[in-house]
C-alpha cells in the first residue's frame, strides 16, 4: 500500500479518527457473520460466571490484573 497516496498524517486528528471508524466499518460490513462462540465456548464462559456468582470473592480486581501486566521490571 502506498501511504504517500494517502497522505492521512495530513489530516487533523478528527479526521483520521473518522477514517479508521470508516474502515472498521466496511470491513465490518464485508464480515459474512460475526465471530460465533461454539458451543464449548459457551458452556465455559456458562461454567465461568456460575462459579463468579456463587463466589464473587473467586474474581481479581481489573485494577489488580492491571497492576500486574503493567508492572516495570525493575
Amino acid at each position: 500500500m502506498n501511504t504517500a497516496a494517502l497522505n492521512f498524517k495530513a489530516l487533523p486528528l478528527s479526521e483520521r479518527i473518522q477514517l479508521v471508524e470508516d474502515i472498521w466499518d466496511s470491513i465490518a460490513q464485508e464480515t459474512p457473520s460475526p465471530l460465533q462462540l461454539g458451543a464449548q465456548e459457551r458452556a465455559e464462559l456458562q461454567r465461568r460466571l456460575a462459579e463468579h456468582q456463587t463466589d464473587p470473592s473467586t474474581s481479581i480486581p481489573w485494577e489488580r490484573v492491571r497492576a500486574t501486566l503493567f508492572k516495570t521490571a525493575d
